[in-house]
């Protein structure tokens, strides 16, 4: 059973204290009450050392792109986006609003695709979450410095390789699959970027559930939807 306590957490050189945990396993909270700090073994550029101590052993594999039909697919569609939207400024501009009408539902359509698109992008997170599958998660983020990973009560964890072992390490102990659960979900997109955000529910066996407020970002990057930002604030249930 997840626990409610307070601990000081370190995580690549960045501490936080957490009131509350609202999903991690009871065997991942008590091992902060011996320590204060806890840390990770470090990492070594475009390769994840990942401890056996963690009580999980995983193969880690690169990234896999989608077919090129796809990523072909993908940039039509924001070629598609950009070619429309200028078509549309110069109807107005001659004042052939009739072609304008049919042009601005034209991009609407299109820009519904690309929504459609970003929650598919969403519930792959959400298979790979829900499974414990940390390849299928490795493919699913962006490979920059900048990506972020904001778990329940923690502060901000940045660039590819953290944010990935992070994933390892708060699944340490956990049996797949887990229950999740989401609600009230909503979804913006615009060119290369898109955002949902949900109510995330989360129960682990044997615990309880846990309710997160979730922001996740995603970036189209070579025709493909890559998520650059999870962000998950822990909520009173």
């Amino acid at each position: 059973m997840a626990l409610q306590g307070t601990a000081t957490l370190s995580f690549s050189g960045l501490s936080s204290t957490t009131k509350e945990f609202n999903f991690l396993p009871s065997s991942f909270i008590n091992g902060f009450g011996k320590l204060q700090h806890v840390s990770l073994p470090p990492l070594t550029k475009n390769k994840l050392v990942l401890s056996k101590s963690l009580g999980r052993s995983r193969r880690l594999e690169r990234v896999k792109r989608e077919d090129s039909e796809s990523m072909l697919s993908s940039e039509s569609i924001a070629l598609d986006e950009q070619t429309l939207e200028e078509e549309l400024h110069n109807a107005i501009a001659e004042e052939n609003y009739a072609k304008a009408a049919e042009i601005r539902d034209a991009l609407k359509n299109l820009q519904k695709d690309i929504k459609t698109t970003v929650l598919g992008a969403n519930s792959r997170f959400y298979d790979s979450f829900r499974t414990g599958d940390l390849a299928a998660m490795q493919a699913l983020w962006a490979r920059r410095d900048e990506v972020c990973c904001v778990h329940p009560g923690l502060r901000g964890i940045s660039g590819y390789d953290d944010v990935i072992e992070s994933w390892n390490f708060v699944w340490a102990n956990y049996e797949f699959p887990l229950e999740i659960k989401l609600e009230d979900i909503k979804v913006n997109a615009r060119g290369d970027m898109g955002y949902v955000t949900c109510m995330e529910f989360v129960k682990t066996k044997g615990g309880r559930w846990g309710g997160q407020f979730v922001t996740n970002v995603f970036e189209r990057i070579d025709g493909q939807w890559f998520i650059c930002i999870h962000h998950a604030s822990p909520i009173d249930l």
